[in-house]
């Protein structure tokens, strides 16, 4: 059977088209080879669970590696330390017995000595007593043990998870004073990091960071797939379909819409390859491996439902606080400094919505914001909106021969914005006027195209949405009125985007407080290229 393109579970590059990640795995394992405890911690879906396997193949010619997954344990494991701690013996006996070891006769009678403490259940048998026979176990083992332990979060708003954490801790700084055996390095892994389960275990005014993990490295490398990562698994597929996709191209294009998040790459991968070669509008894999067809897939990924966006929508309902930040963000324009000490922004981050770009919190992948801005512009208090309400009404009127008329959305909207709004104060428009702008447009290409905000661009007094509807773009600059000076640069801003672009031409929506003010469309030409500006 050929590979497929995976997106639920573990992905095995026996069976999936996988990007590559030895880079990866190079680095990680120098964190092991210095004898690092660290955690990796990254988003839901963002291929943890996967490169964790993969290291453990990597790493098992010089470390006995023993992975455990505490989604294997219920909730009944945690209990008290009796029961977490024969639990975890039982467990880490298991994985023992499976592994390449070679079970030289000092390892099999600590082995022997484990086993037997679990059989009997006693229980009087805590943490003290099961790393007692781990130490022993590491002392006679013929290679150094690496301890993985995937889905931490399982443990969360228990005690005697932090109790265990402790005692890895105590034992690390042992072997560091006295040379005690104990494992070589130890990997945890989940969505939360360590000090965040610690942090929803104690009061609010308690050992707030002051974590048991406090032994741990920092791990710093960036878990997101590259474009030529996605090269090179665009490669394999190639190879065996022969499609004659420009596979630069197209990685290239897929990672400008997920910013290198596996989940959606390899999601937006499948419905190309398993639903669009399929569908009477391309027909065929040749056709569906092109922009127009990647394209597609994104607004159908975006439409979709699935455990992703579900368990993004959860995080949303449950934190408020999140809710608003990224609504700020998205609609009202203004800088948000990165700072890692806001409980908002660590939240943002851990759950995979924003990430730290040039010092500034920016939204994480195009899909996201896309994805955000359908949640906040569908609202009922939004959709019975006039200006919403305008944009069904007329919808019908802005596709010509298959393309926008561009041109026409934004005389129709400086005609609505002046009658609804025209009395508005510079306050208003700031905190709205996008949001408006957004909420017109988006009834009009629902269903053909896609928009979103060039991250690069976006300031306190201007934003540019760039529209991609059926394979055509079209970039338009939102800004507020701030004199002639800033409005000069403003337009020589758009011709150095539309040369970027490749365009030749742009457009401009600028909210002017100016009492002589000349309302409407007018059109200019500079170095060559024409802007469209409308003015309200």
């Amino acid at each position: 059977m050929r590979k497929k393109f995976n997106t639920t579970g573990l992905c095995m590059p026996e069976k999936h088209y996988m990007a590559d990640i030895s880079e990866h795995l190079h680095k990680i394992k120098e964190y092991v080879n210095e004898g690092n405890y660290f955690s990796i911690y990254c988003a839901r879906q963002y291929g943890k669970t996967t490169t964790l396997h993969a290291l453990s193949r990597h790493l098992e010619k010089e470390y006995l590696v023993i992975s455990l997954d505490f989604q294997a344990l219920g909730n009944a494991s945690f209990q008290n330390e009796n029961i977490f701690s024969l639990t975890f013996a039982e467990y880490f006996f298991r994985e023992l017995q499976l592994a390449d070891c070679g079970n030289p006769p000092q390892l099999k009678a600590q082995c022997d000595l484990l086993n037997s403490a679990i059989q009997s259940k006693d229980d009087k048998f805590v943490l003290f007593q099961l790393f007692g026979h781990l130490t022993a176990i590491c002392r006679t083992a013929p290679r150094p043990i690496v301890l993985m332990i995937d889905e931490i979060d399982g443990a969360s708003n228990n005690q005697v998870f932090l109790d265990f954490l402790a005692q890895l801790r105590y034992y690390y700084l042992e072997r560091e004073k006295r040379n005690m055996p104990t494992f070589h390095s130890v990997i945890l892994a989940g969505v939360y990091d360590i000090r965040r389960l610690k942090m929803k275990l104690r009061a609010e005014s308690e050992h707030r960071f002051n974590s048991p993990w406090n032994i741990a490295a920092d791990f710093n490398i960036d878990m997101s797939l590259s474009a030529e990562g996605i090269g090179q698994m665009l490669t394999d597929y190639e190879k065996d379909y022969h499609t004659g996709m420009n596979v630069q191209a197209i990685a290239r294009l897929i990672y400008d819409y997920t910013s290198g998040y596996p989940f959606l790459i390899s999601r937006i991968c499948k419905l190309v390859d398993e639903e669009i070669s399929l569908g009477r509008e391309f027909e065929g894999k040749t056709a569906a491996w092109t922009k127009d067809g990647v394209l597609l897939a994104v607004r159908m990924l975006i439409a979709e439902r699935n455990s992703l966006f579900e368990s993004l929508t959860e995080k949303l309902d449950n934190y408020p606080e999140l809710e608003r930040i990224l609504h700020t963000l998205l609609f009202v324009g203004k800088e948000v400094p990165y700072n890692a000490d806001s409980e908002v922004i660590s939240l943002a981050s851990m759950f995979g919505f924003v990430k730290n770009r040039d010092g500034n919190v920016a939204i994480s992948n195009r899909i996201f914001e896309t994805r955000l801005y359908n949640r906040f512009l569908s609202v009922e208090d939004l959709q019975e909106n006039d200006i919403y309400k305008a944009s069904l009404w007329d919808r019908n009127q802005f596709i010509v021969g298959g393309h926008l008329d561009m041109r026409l959305i934004l005389k129709r909207f400086v005609q609505h914005f002046t009658d609804v709004y025209g009395d508005s104060d510079e306050k208003f428009v700031e905190e709205s006027g996008r949001k408006l702008f957004l909420l017109y447009l988006r009834p009009i290409i629902n269903g053909s195209g896609n928009y979103y905000i060039e991250s690069r661009t976006r300031n306190m007094g201007r934003i540019d949405v760039i529209v991609d509807y059926r394979g055509e773009q079209y970039l338009i600059e939102l800004k507020i009125w701030r004199g002639k000076e800033y409005h000069n640069r403003g337009e020589q801003q758009i011709i150095g985007y539309l040369n970027d672009y490749h365009k030749n031409k742009g457009y401009m929506l600028s909210f002017c407080f100016n009492k002589k003010k000349q309302v409407g469309i007018q059109e200019i030409v500079i170095d060559g290229k024409t802007v469209i500006e409308a003015i309200v």
